[in-house]
């Protein structure tokens, strides 16, 4: 599936402060391997359906078998073998015998203790693979997952790496398998080692996921191939959110666009950013924050939300919304499946100008059946026209005040809003009476 920088950020698939991206808030890896796989994974989603079949395939397995994940391999794991292989250390006998072993020991000292403490994580890291494989012995599983099951498998064949795993860890190795096996592994299987740490970044990729997926509670979606686009959310909520608020929404080709309105912190930034993030996780092959969730194939996802001037190009911030509008149009207009997402259309010029601009990219891209578009605005006003265009959907977030406070539903609901609010936030916060006192 498609998607540009912009809508990257404009989601927070990824962030400056990672603390405040989708990335951080998903990342259930134990090494820094699969945390940089699954960042790849996260950045790269699939427009096939097989694969992100295949891939909510994997994570069910990988949740049916959680508990039996082996917890021997960890970040400090990896990191020991690589640096073991990253080390000069003095020659290592090739057939040590009693003596020869006895020899390097005492005169390469720091090398041998190096060797030997190096080799019990080689041991965990072969252990820990070996019961990967024996994890999804019971059973079929998708043609990714055994490709790479049976890749493990051939690695693991060697005798050294099956002394390994047999090995008791109760037991200390001897000085002269301790140097066998260690320059086995660096002469003749480093390349091999390497391959298998690799591989099993993605595993803990896969597990990270599903483990993500299984604390969190998300829903696998249901996507579908077809050529008109639609979508369907019950109970979708935006997964940053301490204690998100849910919503239901459906759109499909004779009711495309959707029209929303609502004061400012009423909800809508929130939602439009709800429905990407669950699209494109969608097309990760992860499950969703939705109790169910079903849609289209789309070809790609594009959104408006965060535009920004650029003082370097000497370029407004109002220009640079109409060069999004325009790369938009000519993205989309190629009849594969789009999402569009627009939060507050043409900030950047006077309300009469804004109004007028809105009304014109509105009535065009409605005119596309081959996308979906969610596009936020408080300029209620031009709703009344649009109301002759039966695809377009009208929705709402509510806000009425108690007592002189502003409550917020956050609950959608159909139709347009009337809020005018700006003056009583201004009010609140006692902006008017320091005003006034001046």
């Amino acid at each position: 599936m498609q998607s540009d920088k912009t809508t990257l950020n404009d989601l927070s698939i990824f962030d400056h402060i990672e603390e405040q991206s989708v990335f951080h808030h998903l990342n259930f890896t134990t090494t820094s391997g699969g945390r940089e796989y699954f960042r790849h994974m996260l950045a790269s989603p699939f427009n096939e359906l097989g694969k992100i079949q295949e891939t909510q395939q994997i994570l069910k397995l990988m949740i049916k078998y959680h508990t039996q994940w082996p917890a021997i391999i960890t970040n400090g794991t990896i990191m020991v073998i690589e640096k073991y292989f990253d080390t000069p250390v003095d020659d290592l006998p090739r057939d040590p015998n009693p003596i020869s072993a006895f020899t390097y020991s005492l005169l390469s000292s720091a090398d041998y203790s190096l060797t030997r403490y190096s080799l019990k994580h080689f041991a965990d890291f072969a252990k820990g693979c070996n019961s990967i494989v024996h994890m999804f012995n019971n059973g079929s599983v998708p043609t990714m997952l055994a490709t790479v099951l049976e890749r493990i498998k051939m690695l693991l064949t060697k005798p050294v790496m099956q002394h390994l795993i047999v090995h008791d860890p109760k037991t200390q190795f001897l000085k002269g398998e301790v140097l066998r096996w260690a320059y086995f592994l660096r002469q003749h299987y480093k390349p091999e080692i390497l391959e298998l740490v690799g591989i099993f970044s993605r595993m803990d990729a896969w597990y990270g996921m599903a483990t993500c997926c299984k604390n969190r509670s998300f829903t696998f979606p249901t996507l579908t191939k077809q050529p008109s686009p639609f979508l369907e959310a019950e109970g979708l909520y935006h997964l940053l959110l301490p204690t998100p608020v849910t919503y239901n929404v459906g759109l499909e080709v004779s009711r495309n666009f959707m029209f929303l309105t609502g004061a400012n912190m009423a909800g809508k930034s929130t939602f439009i950013k709800a429905v990407g993030v669950a699209v494109y996780l969608a097309h990760v092959g992860m499950g969703v924050p939705a109790k169910r969730f079903d849609s289209c194939l789309f070809d790609g996802i594009l959104s408006n939300i965060q535009v920004e001037d650029n003082l370097v190009k000497g370029e407004s911030y109002f220009f640079n919304e109409v060069k999004r509008v325009k790369k938009t149009i000519e993205k989309i207009n190629d009849g594969r499946n789009w999402l569009i997402l627009i939060d507050e259309l043409f900030k950047g010029t006077n309300v009469q100008d804004a109004m007028k601009c809105s009304t014109i990219v509105i009535e065009g891209l409605r005119k596309l059946k081959n996308a979906l578009f969610i596009l936020s605005t408080h300029l209620y006003e031009i709703g009344d026209g649009l109301k002759q265009y039966p695809n377009i959907k009208f929705s709402y977030f509510e806000t009425h005040t108690d007592d002189g406070q502003l409550v917020f539903s956050f609950q959608l609901k159909d139709g347009i809003s009337n809020d005018r609010l700006g003056y009583l936030i201004l009010k609140r916060e006692g902006v008017v009476e320091m005003l006034e006192g001046l």
